[in-house]
């Protein structure tokens, strides 16, 4: 869905076919059971609810194709947030979480520099094709399945090519450049190794580029609203590693500024385009033709004639489109929606948490000037359902059970290593000094005692003294559940016969015991 990106844009199926895309990802989480549902869940299934509504006001019959698309953009973002919030939870590994958004990322990478090296190229994909006239001859339809790498003024002498592929306009490719730094930085704080991840830092400084030639102040303002919201949380916290990481992008961007003088382009096409004249004019006429309709809008943005822009009402900004379309109380949910999960995030204390924390505040930021009910309203709810699943519970680590250390361990004389084991110890009864091996002492005194056989002698000195010292004490009640593991070393040659004392099988051998256990049995401590 998100890797094979270029190649839905290449067909004309970007935006026609994420719903589509969407439709199976639905089929594998109902394959699935029961899932987890990220916070928000009930706010935005409210605001599902409050556009659908809207769709009441529609009054024309091409007007139910875009809606529909529009709705299926929602729909398909909601199941991406709780599909990915489910891996996260479950214990898959981080890496492969996120990994499929890096490769989202690659392609935008890529796609703009095809832009800035073929700004004039432009398609005619299969989709456009195949679709009816009545529908594909649709401004709106038009512009997402016919490619171009750019958005331009064709008429103009001096054209000023602004990256847009795959998007159809170069406000999307801004607003998707803000939303997936945070994801791509998030993955890079918490997969340390691997090529992909090589692969995904060389290409943070070449993304610099086309993104500086989209010319888009709404991205730079999203950009630096979510640097200056993780400045203050790594200020708060004391995150000295974070703010260092801060500042070294600040310092990447302003070197490529140095090569690149977007300042100067942005002042150029100020001077010789009336956008800000254009888009004030567009505000007011929607929120005029808003408090004729509050609750339930329109439906859908509706061009007019009375707007010195082309542009429909609704548009340039997704405030506005909620607005004009779905109504005042559709726009005070979703942004509850947005506040809910901030605050929700801002609770993030991993690195990627603190990354990804700052996709909604960009989100909330950039709404004024840039919409984004396609395919970014997914990249944002998958950044959010990872960040949401980063906070509830453990990131990149298998789902917690039961602990071997939890276990009941059985009760072991004489042994007190590990935990759960308890020390049983026995009557206090005399013994050799803690820690000297007992067993060739008394054979080297005693009258005719040979030395140990080999494997005997092989043994640990601990192993010997604790057998020794039960031989030596008979009193000791012995426990007829610990078997014999060794031979006694047999009488030497010519001496005379010993009869075999009986005793019970001996305990394992073990290493010095601890001094509180040879306090008890008279040793030494």
């Amino acid at each position: 869905m998100f890797a094979l990106m270029p190649l839905w844009w290449a067909l004309g199926a970007f935006y026609l076919g994420w719903s589509v895309l969407g439709v199976v990802l639905l089929a594998l989480l109902v394959a699935r059971g029961r899932v987890p549902l990220p916070a928000g869940t009930a706010c935005w299934l409210l605001f599902l609810a409050l556009v659908l509504l809207s769709a009441t006001r529609l009054d024309r019959a091409t007007a139910y194709f875009t809606f529909g698309l529009r709705y299926g953009f929602l729909v398909t973002a909601l199941v991406v947030g709780v599909y990915v919030y489910a891996l996260v939870r479950e214990g898959v590994a981080w890496e492969r979480v996120l990994r499929p958004l890096g490769w989202y990322w690659l392609g935008v990478v890529a796609l703009g520099w095809l832009a800035v090296l073929a700004p004039t190229l432009t398609l005619t994909t299969p989709v456009e094709l195949v679709l009816p006239h009545a529908i594909s001859g649709e401004r709106f339809v038009q512009a997402l399945t016919h490619v171009r790498v750019n958005e331009f003024n064709p008429v103009s002498r001096t054209p000023i090519y602004r990256t847009a592929a795959p998007y159809p306009y170069t406000n999307n490719w801004g607003t998707a450049y803000a939303l997936l730094v945070p994801c791509v930085l998030a993955y890079l704080t918490s997969v340390r190794t691997g090529r992909f991840r090589t692969v995904l830092w060389v290409s943070l400084p070449l993304s610099v580029v086309p993104a500086f030639l989209t010319l888009n102040r709404g991205m730079f303002l999203g950009l630096g609203a979510g640097l200056v919201y993780l400045g203050l949380r790594a200020l708060l916290r004391g995150n000295a590693r974070l703010i260092v990481s801060i500042a070294g992008l600040v310092l990447l961007v302003w070197v490529v500024s140095l090569v690149v003088p977007v300042q100067d382009m942005i002042n150029a096409r100020v001077s010789t385009t009336d956008t800000n004249v254009d888009r004030m004019d567009l505000y007011l006429r929607t929120w005029q033709a808003v408090e004729r309709s509050p609750l339930l809008g329109y439906g859908a943005p509706k061009s007019v004639d009375t707007t010195l822009a082309e542009e429909p009402l609704g548009t340039q900004g997704l405030i506005w489109q909620i607005l004009y379309s779905h109504g005042i109380p559709a726009l005070v949910v979703f942004l509850s929606w947005l506040v809910l999960v901030a605050r929700r995030l801002a609770a993030a204390v991993s690195p990627a948490g603190y990354w990804l924390s700052t996709i909604p505040v960009i989100a909330l930021v950039v709404i004024p000037v840039y919409a984004y009910i396609d395919p970014n309203l997914s990249v944002i709810f998958f950044g959010v359902g990872a960040g949401l699943a980063a906070v509830a519970g453990p990131v990149n680590r298998p789902a917690l059970g039961p602990s071997a250390m939890s276990r009941p361990a059985p009760l072991t004389p004489w042994r007190t290593r590990g935990f759960g084991r308890a020390a049983v110890p026995g009557r206090r009864r005399p013994s050799a000094t803690a820690g000297v091996a007992a067993v060739p002492l008394r054979l080297a005194g005693r009258p005719g005692a040979a030395a140990p056989p080999t494997g005997a002698a092989a043994q640990p000195a601990s192993d010997r003294s604790d057998r020794s010292d039960r031989s030596e004490h008979p009193e000791h009640p012995e426990r007829p559940d610990r078997p014999d593991r060794s031979e006694r070393p047999g009488p030497a040659a010519g001496s005379a016969p010993v009869p075999p004392r009986p005793r019970p099988p001996a305990d394992p051998p073990l290493a010095t015991p601890p001094a509180g256990i040879d306090a008890d049995r008279g040793g030494t401590p």
